[in-house]
């Protein structure tokens, strides 16, 4: 969208200057007369700046300025005065004035200021985007905790989230784990700062080395510039180490010795950099058990584990089953468009099942229902929670996972919905209750584009 200037001055001949000037920028611009124009004008249609000369017949500029703050507190006001003088802009930022340009302007240093207006205008909406944003998904009354346990963990997490004392979260796959690594985050007061999250299991110890702390220009082969690491670019805020569990024991003494000192050391570099970084690990093993093996150290656990959060499986928490599929379904149904229900036998179903994926295995589940359904409620047989029952079987015969398994189920059902239709794939999503988009996304997803 094009910005919109909004220019006022008493004498037209150097409104339509100014206007031109900024018109070369690319701006959109509408000239006023006087200060009541202007404000007639932001009532019929919003400006993101104003430029305004100081000294008009009638309301002068600094009294417009006034009547904006109070009207529009956002929107950056530039004066444009004759009479350029500490004191006169002293004046100016004291009623609130974005900045102020002397006549006769350099045409450039206008556009300047315009552009730097613009650019605050841009990042505190920006910022109050990102504030609605973080508290519409982090704010303790949106998420979802009915059981005692679920409960605990939240009220542990609140006390927690303002130090920066290390914090080990341990849980099976699809507990939530990052969730609660987000809460630590976003409760605190870092939540300004950076969260960065990494799969340790995701690289091999020596690219993970480099992935976390950084590396020098010429290191190792392919390292043509230096390059800040996990730690500093996070620093000031959290970092989330997933997987903490499935790093070798050589890591494990150099990330212990960052995590004591306080700072880290790029590969190939020779000084240390300090970094101010509180950190969140996670597994989903049982790190007393791995360091009975000895497959972890028990110096790094204590270091780790200063404040503890178990996550219970979602078998063991079922007063959530049925809130965390009411919130996914408004979700999902949301993002595809439609209006459904849960069909009564349904929550039945939802509350029998085993749930050995936890969450991310519930939320699959009403994805999967919203795309399937067939009317406005979904039924059982939606879910395909028959399909999870039989999984183990199943993956022992075909050597495919939960979720492998729960896709093929899919697949046989959108395929069957096209074949009926005769390869009619608009007829075959009327039948399936969905759109042609949603079907276009699950039929790439399931490889039959």
């Amino acid at each position: 969208m094009t910005p919109r200037i909004l220019i006022v001055d008493d004498e037209a001949r150097m409104a339509a200057v100014v206007a031109q000037a900024l018109a070369h920028a690319g701006y959109d611009c509408e000239t006023c007369p006087s200060g009541e124009a202007a404000l007639l004008a932001l009532d019929a249609r919003d400006a993101d700046v104003v430029v305004t000369d100081w000294k008009m017949t009638g309301m002068d500029g600094v009294e417009l300025l006034r009547q904006i703050r109070a009207r529009r507190p956002g929107l950056p006001v530039i004066l444009l005065t004759a009479h350029g003088s500490v004191r006169s802009a002293v004046a100016a930022m004291r009623e609130g004035a974005f900045d102020y340009v002397t006549k006769p302007f350099d045409n450039e240093e206008l556009r300047t200021c315009v552009a730097r207006a613009l650019e605050l205008t841009r990042l505190e909406r920006e910022n109050r985007w990102l504030k609605q944003e973080v508290a519409s998904r982090y704010a303790p009354e949106t998420v979802v905790a009915e059981s005692a346990r679920s409960r605990d963990v939240l009220a542990l997490v609140r006390r927690a989230a303002p130090s920066r004392s290390t914090v080990l979260i341990q849980g099976e796959s699809g507990t939530g784990k990052e969730l609660v690594a987000r809460l630590l985050h976003y409760w605190s007061e870092r939540v300004g700062r950076p969260f960065v999250a990494v799969n340790c299991k995701a690289f091999s110890e020596g690219v993970l080395e480099s992935e976390l702390f950084g590396h020098e220009k010429g290191a190792f082969t392919g390292a043509t510039t230096a390059r800040a690491g996990c730690f500093e670019r996070a620093s000031g805020g959290t970092l989330f180490l997933d997987e903490i569990g499935e790093v070798g024991s050589d890591f494990q003494a150099k990330l212990l010795r960052v995590l004591q000192e306080g700072e880290v050391q790029r590969v190939g570099g020779s000084a240390p950099r300090a970094v101010d970084v509180r950190v969140v690990a996670a597994t989903n093993r049982v790190l007393r058990d791995e360091i009975a093996a000895g497959r972890f150290r028990e110096d790094l656990f204590f270091r780790l584990n200063v404040i503890p959060v178990q996550l219970a499986p979602l078998r063991e928490r079922r007063e959530d089953i049925l809130p965390l599929a009411r919130h996914f379904l408004a979700r999902h149904a949301a993002d595809a468009g439609r209006r459904l229900r849960f069909a009564p036998d349904v929550e039945t179903a939802l509350l029998a099942h085993p749930w050995r994926g936890n969450v991310r295995e519930l939320e699959n589940a009403v994805e999967r229902a919203v795309v399937l359904a067939r009317g406005e409620e979904i039924a059982p047989e939606d879910l395909l929670l028959h399909e999870t029952a039989a999984a183990p079987a199943d993956d022992a015969a075909t050597g495919g996972t939960l979720q492998e398994a729960l896709d093929r189920a899919a697949s046989v059902r959108v395929q069957a919905a096209i074949d009926a239709a005769g390869g009619n794939r608009a007829e075959a999503a009327r039948v399936l209750g969905i759109d042609r988009t949603t079907l276009y996304r699950w039929l790439r997803r399931l490889g039959q584009t």
